[in-house]
């Protein structure tokens, strides 16, 4: 699904930066009859010469209706691509500006940058230039303190390397403050101004988190429009769920009636989070609130998709989960 990670440390003006070049497998859109997306390598054949800025805006408009569905504010979106795409902030966007974004806009990671620039766990966007991208570094570049070089990490075990992840962490009342800000990011992306977002990828290292032990999103390339993903997995041929699958943690159930995938995800972005981080908050807990922690935890990965009442459900294990969190840290200097 996604290539093997492009990332380099770069200078952008005066700020060190995380430089990224073409990270994804993307859905390049074709906007003929059917509006299939269709595989291929992102190539900077649009806009043409003589398009008008006009022009632009319906072709990315015409995009967001695809990627996103028919959301009543996307001319909005439009309009802050516009002002993102015009990169040097003389007032128009040029053509050779107009092809970079057009590219980039393929990347769910650089879409769902721009969406949520405003937000604190976003990476800051400094920059982009043909198909690269620089965002803001991260010092710290996973959950867990140490990273180690990739001979070490293929001939480590696995229960050694676990258990060493439990080893090289911050103190309790920092992993709390980290935790409440992917509970944050995952409040960003559910039910935002421009629809729901799915995390398809749910791993230590695709968080990081600053000096400051603020959560700062490190790779967000297999966080994928509700929409899209839709589009994508229904009636996918299948024989078991394992066949209705993206990423590795977007799944949807087979069924067995007509063998295809149906489009609705069974697990919430809040219960694969969660099952992420239950040893990582467990380990150390005080004993105080380890009892209540641990019930909410498991009632946070118990959250199905489908519930009847999921959002209710979500806001308040949600909420209930943040809440206990910051009542113990909140008087530390750690929060």
């Amino acid at each position: 699904m996604d290539q093997p990670a492009k990332m380099y440390v770069g200078i952008w003006g005066n700020l060190e930066g995380v430089i990224k070049c073409q990270m994804e497998d993307t859905l390049h859109m074709d906007f003929g009859a059917d509006l299939e997306p269709r595989k291929e390598s992102v190539l900077f054949d649009k806009p043409t010469r003589g398009t008008t800025v006009q022009k632009f805006k319906e072709m990315v408009h015409s995009l967001f209706k695809t990627k996103l569905g028919d959301q009543g504010n996307l001319r909005d979106l439009v309009n802050l691509i516009l002002a993102v795409a015009d990169g040097n902030k003389d007032g128009h966007v040029s053509l050779s500006e107009a092809k970079s974004a057009w590219a980039l806009l393929q990347l769910n990671e650089f879409l769902l940058m721009v969406i949520l620039q405003d937000k604190e766990h976003t990476p800051k966007l400094l920059g982009f230039c043909g198909d690269l991208y620089i965002t803001e570094s991260t010092p710290y570049s996973s959950l867990y303190g140490i990273s180690l070089p990739w001979i070490f990490e293929v001939f480590l075990p696995l229960g050694l390397r676990k258990r060493m992840d439990q080893w090289f962490t911050p103190s309790w009342p920092r992993k709390a403050k980290i935790v409440i800000g992917i509970l944050e990011f995952v409040e960003d992306i559910f039910h935002g101004p421009y629809g729901n977002f799915l995390m398809c990828d749910v791993s230590a290292k695709i968080f990081g988190y600053n000096e400051k032990y603020d959560l700062k999103m490190v790779d967000m390339r297999n966080i994928v429009p509700e929409m899209s993903l839709k589009e994508l997995i229904k009636d996918r041929p299948c024989e078991t769920n394992l066949e209705c699958v993206y990423g590795t943690d977007c799944s949807t159930v087979c069924d067995q009636s007509i063998k295809r995938c149906t489009a609705e995800v069974t697990q919430p972005n809040l219960a694969k989070v969660c099952l992420l981080v239950k040893d990582y908050l467990l380990r150390g807990a005080p004993s105080e609130i380890r009892e209540e922690l641990e019930k909410q935890i498991y009632s946070c990965i118990a959250l199905k998709a489908a519930a009847k009442h999921m959002e209710m459900e979500h806001s308040l294990i949600l909420n209930n989960l943040k809440a206990l969190l910051w009542k113990k840290i909140s008087h530390t200097n750690d929060s």
